[in-house]
């Protein structure tokens, strides 16, 4: 039987190829950030709560990668080495209790054909999960922000440090925390594509 080859190596085999691309010409690090300014913003915006503050977090993640990309592992994927410094950037806001220095340079995020409704309505939601999420322990609460923005259990443990294992004993527990919390079953995670 022959290894099966899944969507998650497939993103990471093209990431791979990208860095090596960007290694080689930095100006090829524009596909790297076409590819992952979106959940990098989404990322931030649900931990800032602020647009300005995540534009500005979301500006400085990409240019701290792409100051540190020579000192990439390979053995590691890049989503997992990319979210680490978005964690390390919005903890490092919050340590600072100041908003981060705004980059000028960097394009705007933010799709501008979202309607006014649409961004409202999304607000709202936003709102509501950060609310939930403020009720769980700090170490549940980033496991599931990281969830929320995608990444599985592997690229978790690998931005926070932990075993798999822990994260998905955490993950299950921080579930269970808000079923009790809120009365309800909440929807079922994604599944885990390790």
């Amino acid at each position: 039987m022959g290894a099966r080859v899944g969507l998650t190596d497939v993103a990471t085999e093209e990431d791979a190829r990208l860095v090596a691309a960007a290694l080689a010409d930095r100006r090829a690090f524009g596909a790297l950030y076409r590819r992952y300014v979106d959940p990098i913003y989404r990322y931030t915006y649900h931990r800032l709560g602020a647009r300005e503050q995540a534009e500005d977090a979301t500006s400085q993640i990409f240019l701290k990668a792409l100051v540190a990309l020579p000192t990439h592992r390979t053995d590691r994927s890049f989503r997992s080495w990319l979210f680490t410094i978005a964690h390390n950037v919005v903890t490092d806001c919050y340590r600072a209790r100041r908003p981060l220095e705004p980059l000028e340079l960097v394009p705007e995020p933010i799709d501008g054909r979202v309607s006014p409704e649409d961004e409202a309505i999304a607000r709202v939601e936003q709102d509501e999960v950060r609310r939930m999420l403020e009720r769980l322990p700090v170490e549940q609460r980033r496991i599931l922000e990281l969830r929320l923005a995608g990444l599985n259990s592997a690229e978790i443990a690998q931005v926070l440090g932990k075993s798999q294992g822990a994260v998905k004993v955490a993950q299950s527990r921080a579930i269970a925390r808000l079923r009790d919390q809120f009365g309800g079953q909440p929807e079922e995670t994604p599944n885990d594509r390790s």
